[in-house]
């Protein structure tokens, strides 16, 4: 069994050869504007006008809690934006992080991951904005993706 590998350094400059996707946690309300969100912004404008275009589009989509959009920003670099949150403000005792649409979405990211066999790379997702714990997050990550032999990195940044 593969573990995290835990590196100090900028997600958005993914550490490892090969098809890689980066994971990121995104509201279901359209909001798009603080967090990690900045970074990949200012490095690929992209990932965040396809987010936009997909919420506007909701109606006619699959834009909801659980789902993700691969954009793909660079020859092996693929952003995952994954609907992990509900609202983007916390309610009394009520973090808007959904633990089980990070499970789907994670479980959908490992699909993309054998298919591409790439390599996973993301900060601490879920645990600033989205108020989640990382205890919470940690065995979602082992259970789609370092258990099924996708090397995966978490980014704190230094």
């Amino acid at each position: 069994m593969n573990k995290i590998n835990y590196l100090k350094g900028d997600a958005t400059s993914p550490q490892s050869t090969g098809n890689k996707i980066i994971c990121h946690i995104c509201n279901d309300v359209g909001g798009w504007g603080k967090g990690f969100v900045l970074a990949i912004s200012k490095k690929w404008p992209l990932p965040e006008k396809d987010y936009r275009e997909w919420h506007s589009k909701k109606e006619n989509n699959d834009f909801s809690l659980g789902s993700v959009r691969f954009v793909t920003v660079e020859k092996d670099i693929h952003i995952a934006n994954m609907i992990g949150q509900q609202g983007n403000r916390p309610s009394k005792d009520n973090p808007p992080i959904r633990y089980e649409a990070v499970d789907m979405a994670i479980s959908k990211v490992a699909i993309k991951a054998k298919e591409l066999n790439a390599s996973v790379h993301m900060p601490r997702i879920g645990c600033g904005l989205a108020g989640g714990k990382w205890e919470n997050i940690e065995p979602i990550l082992n259970k789609h993706l370092t258990n099924n032999g996708i090397p995966t990195y978490v980014y704190d940044f230094s």
